[in-house]
C-alpha cells in the first residue's frame, strides 16, 4: 500500500472511530432507562368483579410521573391507592404516580394498584393483557408491557383481587361529580 493510501485509510478509520465515540457520548452517564420491569394481573373472584393489577417501574435518569395505564382489551383501567382514613382502609383514584429518577414505583397489594374492568376473554385465554404505561416525559412516552393474568384462585399465596364492588357501583356517580 502506498504512503498516501495508508494515510487516507488511517484518517478514514480515525474519523469513523470519532463518530462512533460521539454517538456513544450521547448515552454516556445517563444510566438506566425508564422501564416497566415486572407485573401481573389477578382476576376478580367472579366475572363481574374487576381484576387488580400490580407492577414495578424502574425510574430513568430524570423523575417522571405515570399518568395513565391503558389496555385496548379491557373496558376500563384505573389507577387507585388504598389509604387509611378515620381507622378505615379506603380506595381512592390516582391521577398520577411519581417515578423517582433512578428509583422505583411499585403498585402492590394493599397500596397503589390498578383496577381493570371486563378484560376481553381472548386476553384471559392467552394469559396476558397488553398494556400501555403513559409517562410525562418525551411527549407522554408509552411503554408497552404484557401483563400476565392469574386466576384469583391460582394467584400465589391465595392472593385474590381486591373487592371493589362498592367502588364499581359508585364509579359512575363519582365520575359525574368531577
Amino acid at each position: 500500500m502506498k504512503p498516501t493510501a495508508r494515510r487516507l485509510f488511517a484518517l478514514t478509520a480515525l474519523s469513523a472511530a470519532a463518530l462512533t465515540l460521539s454517538a456513544c457520548e450521547e448515552n454516556l452517564g445517563k444510566g438506566q432507562q425508564l422501564n416497566v420491569v415486572s407485573g401481573h394481573i389477578v382476576m376478580g373472584a367472579t366475572p363481574d368483579r374487576p381484576a387488580a393489577g400490580y407492577f414495578r417501574v424502574e425510574g430513568g435518569p430524570v423523575p417522571v410521573q405515570l399518568v395513565a395505564v391503558t389496555a385496548d382489551l379491557a373496558q376500563r383501567v384505573e389507577m387507585h391507592e388504598s389509604v387509611k382514613e378515620n381507622g378505615m382502609v379506603m380506595m381512592k383514584p390516582l391521577s398520577s404516580a411519581d417515578v423517582p429518577a433512578k428509583g422505583e414505583l411499585i403498585f402492590k397489594r394493599g397500596g397503589k394498584h390498578l383496577m381493570i374492568w371486563h378484560i376481553n376473554p381472548a386476553a384471559v385465554r392467552a394469559g396476558k393483557l397488553p398494556m400501555a404505561f403513559v409517562f410525562t416525559n418525551n411527549n407522554n412516552e408509552r411503554i408497552l408491557f404484557d401483563m400476565p393474568i392469574k386466576e384469583a384462585a391460582a394467584a400465589s399465596g391465595g392472593e385474590a383481587a381486591m373487592d371493589h364492588s362498592a367502588m364499581d357501583r359508585a364509579a359512575p356517580a363519582d365520575a359525574a361529580k368531577k
